[in-house]
């Protein structure tokens, strides 16, 4: 059975039901104060709402800040929480089996994890220190030794290894526990890639350009490394069933070659050669997730220079589609998707290494009948244009400008002020939108010829318009 994250990840990936197959698309990115250098983010509900809240790792700071969603995807202002010197990386957690997620953040100059409890409303403990390796750059929690528990596993760079701690069953640990892995280590990924019941690790090399498995031996110790060749430095890990047999393959962000390799799995824990995609320049991170929800993982890969995500489509059989890149600010660091306004698609938040933000990108790909404009300049203000063409039969098109995001209602009435046919209610990104009307109403019965009105409300903007059918 394919383990990857193993607790608190309902929020993750997979919302796969629909068949669509195109590339995902993102509107432009909002953007949230964090603190300095965020350099990792991860997305799962904190305070037991229901939707999926932010913890980021804050480098120059040295603290993870946590912002809550108000449950439309949008984030209130950041609360943060005293962490170790330079945390790099973040991961969340029922550690102490309250039923909550917990935080595991790793501190790259105190060779440490500092472990801070959930109150159980989305605030925090202080931290507490355990030691790790030297030069830790990666955390990840997995229940190693199947005592029902979340253990930690920690990529050190520095000291070439990886660290084991187990979990005392609430949320304190023993001592660690390295074993070797290759040079700089700097991602670590825990999934069952051997498929016999227990979890085994995928590290990325970054010095010696390959990605080393560790085969966990049923009671959390792990097997001798076997090592597979990557591109060039590469810089994180990631393992999901890319090409839909099973089990666990693997993609790896490559910094210095601009590619993700992917490698799979032959269903026994060993790799073929890795194939490699181009993914932007200077890619930092990679994240698989059903981004168009056609039943299979893709890629979201970001990029430090220029500053952007980049989407690998998946084909469906783990091949891809050539990359699509959209912009993300400065310094696009790491990058977790996750359903952050509730329809569906999976959204992605994104960590700016080089500034103090976090970055939110709405996957705009179930929005249809209204369709995001990539093209058009960002609007000065809202607006509702004529349809067209008109009169019409069946189909009519017209567009929409929204200032700011915004909760919309596009809804098609008759002349006599009866709903016809909502075709969209929800939140919208700050944009320009194309619209079409297929004349039919909410039941999917054609309407009758007739004078009609479709109409946009937001919160401070309403307009409606006359178009006629002509059958």
């Amino acid at each position: 059975m394919l383990k990857s994250f193993i607790l608190s990840v309902a929020f993750l990936l997979a919302f796969a039901c629909t068949a669509s197959g195109e590339t995902p698309l993102f509107a432009d990115p909002f953007y949230y104060t964090a603190g300095g250098s965020p350099r990792s983010v991860f997305l799962t509900d904190f305070d037991g709402d229901g939707d999926a809240d932010l913890a980021v790792a804050n480098a120059w700071d040295d603290n993870v800040s946590i912002l809550k969603n108000n449950g439309d995807g949008v984030f209130a202002t950041a609360v943060n929480y005293a962490a170790g010197d330079c945390p790099v990386s973040v991961f969340a957690s029922d550690l102490d089996g309250d039923g909550d997620a917990d935080l595991a953040a790793v501190n790259l100059w105190d060779d440490n994890v500092s472990i801070l409890k959930n109150n159980g409303d989305g605030t925090f403990a202080a931290a507490v220190n355990y030691a790790t390796g030297v030069g830790p750059q990666s955390v990840f929690a997995s229940d190693f030794d199947n005592d029902g528990d979340a253990d930690l596993t920690v990529a050190n760079g520095v000291s070439g290894d990886v660290s084991i701690l187990e979990n005392n069953g609430n949320g304190t640990f023993v001592p660690k526990v390295n074993y070797p892995a290759g040079d700089y280590p700097c991602s670590v990924f825990a999934s069952d890639l051997d498929d016999d019941g227990d979890t085994d690790l995928a590290v990325a090399n970054t010095a010696s350009n390959n990605v080393s498995v560790l085969k966990n031996n049923g009671n959390g110790t792990f097997a001798p490394k076997v090592n597979y060749a990557a591109g060039d430095e590469p810089q994180s890990v990631f393992a999901s069933d890319l090409d839909g047999d099973g089990d666990a393959d693997l993609a790896v962000a490559n910094n210095d070659s601009y590619d993700v390799s992917i490698l799979k799995n032959n269903g026994d824990g060993t790799f073929v050669a890795a194939v490699t995609y181009a993914a932007g320049d200077s890619p930092r991170s990679v994240f698989a997730a059903d981004l168009d929800r056609d039943g299979d993982f893709d890629l979201a890969v970001p990029s430090e220079y220029p500053a952007s995500v980049s989407i690998l489509t998946n084909n469906g059989d783990g091949t891809f589609a050539p990359e699509v890149d959209y912009a993300a600010g400065d310094s696009p660091y790491s990058v977790f998707a996750s359903d952050l306004d509730g329809d569906e698609y999976a959204d992605l938040a994104v960590g700016h290494v080089g500034s103090n933000k976090v970055s939110i990108l709405f996957n705009l790909s179930g929005q249809t009948p209204v369709e995001y404009d990539p093209s058009a300049e960002l609007p000065t203000g809202f607006a509702l244009s004529q349809n067209h063409p008109n009169p019409f039969n069946p189909n009519t098109t017209f567009k929409i400008s929204l200032l700011c995001r915004s909760h919309a209602q596009i809804e098609i009435f008759d002349i006599v002020g009866r709903k016809v046919k909502t075709l969209h209610e929800g939140e919208l990104a700050a944009g320009t939108y194309t619209v079409t009307w297929d004349g039919r109403d909410d039941s999917d019965h054609p309407v009758a010829s007739g004078v009609y009105l479709y109409r946009l409300k937001t919160d401070s903007f309403i307009e409606s318009k006359k178009m006629v059918l002509v059958k």
